[in-house]
């Protein structure tokens, strides 16, 4: 009997102590193949985590974070197209590359709040994610 319950205590801390959640973006609708998609992914308190870069393939592109502890987070992203590791602009800083932020969050001359950028990640989830081309 008591090895049964040591058990049953190993084992219950083991799930609450190592949960970890797994966080997938998936990017659709890119303009083209070619380039990356650069991600910059951030704690709830705009703590830098992770920056990720992943290849274009079908239009498309998959990120897959795990790992991850409940808990607020946020990112943004743009479409490398020229691989040079930066979202290019032109002359009067309008981007050229496609670009966004978690939650859909709206541009309105510049970039959006951070604050709403933020969501809850409380589960293994999927994002899906449309970037905003403001040039062709």
């Amino acid at each position: 009997m008591r090895i049964l319950f040591l058990v049953i205590i190993i084992n219950c801390f083991n799930l609450s102590v190592f949960s970890q959640l797994g966080l997938r973006i998936e990017f659709n609708k890119l303009h083209d193949n070619k380039g990356f998609i650069e991600v910059d992914f951030r704690d709830g308190d705009e703590k830098f985590i992770k920056g990720i870069t992943e290849k274009v393939s079908d239009k498309k592109c998959t990120i897959i974070l795990d790992s991850l502890k409940a808990g607020n987070y946020a990112f943004k992203y743009f479409h490398d197209v020229n691989s040079n590791k930066k979202l290019d602009t032109n002359w009067i800083g309008i981007p050229k590359e496609g670009f966004g932020f978690s939650n859909d969050a709206k541009v309105m001359f510049g970039p959006p709040p951070f604050k709403n950028t933020i969501f809850k990640l409380h589960a293994d989830t999927v994002i899906y994610c449309e970037p905003i081309y403001l040039e062709f």
